[in-house]
C-alpha cells in the first residue's frame, strides 16, 4: 500500500478502519459509482449477505480493470436501507475487506434509487502502478 494512515485514536474505538489516510503525490485511480449487489444478467438476490457478496466482486473487479487490488483502497463508503442488515453486511465485508484498513463510511438511508436494493458500495483506490490499457467502447473519444 502507498497509503500513510493518520490515526487520531478514534477509529480503533469502533471498528477497522481508519480515520485519515493520506495518499502519495502523483498516484492515479478509480472513483466508483455506488454499485448495488446486482448481476450482470439483471438477478438480484433477496438478501443483504447475497447482494452484499455480488457487490464486493464488482469492486474487486473494477479495482482488477484498474490494475489495483483491495490493498489500493483509500475510501469505502457504504449505503444500507436497513440498521438491521449492519450486522449480515458486515460479516461479509470482512471476507472481502479483511485487514484492508481504508477510510470508511457506512450511512444507513432510507431507500436507494431502486427500492430493491438493499445497499451500494463506492469506492477510491490510488495506486503508482500504470493502468493497463483497455479498450475504447466510443469511438468519438478514442485516441
Amino acid at each position: 500500500m502507498t497509503h500513510s494512515i493518520r490515526d487520531i485514536g478514534i477509529a480503533k474505538q469502533i471498528g477497522s478502519y481508519s480515520v485519515a489516510i493520506e495518499t502519495a503525490p502523483n498516484l492515479r485511480g478509480p472513483y466508483t459509482s455506488g454499485t448495488p449487489g446486482l448481476a450482470a444478467s439483471g438477478d438480484l438476490p433477496d438478501d443483504i449477505t447475497g447482494q452484499a457478496e455480488l457487490a464486493g466482486e464488482h469492486v474487486v473487479r473494477m479495482l482488477k480493470l484498474a490494475n489495483m487490488t483491495l490493498a489500493d483502497l483509500v475510501k469505502v463508503t457504504q449505503y444500507l436501507t436497513s440498521a438491521q442488515d449492519t450486522t449480515a453486511y458486515a460479516k461479509v465485508r470482512k471476507r472481502f475487506l479483511n485487514d484492508v484498513r481504508s477510510a470508511f463510511m457506512l450511512l444507513v438511508v432510507p431507500q436507494r434509487v431502486r427500492p430493491e436494493f438493499l445497499l451500494e458500495i463506492e469506492v477510491i483506490a490510488a495506486s503508482r502502478e500504470t493502468s493497463r490499457s483497455l479498450p475504447c467502447r466510443n469511438t468519438s473519444y478514442c485516441d
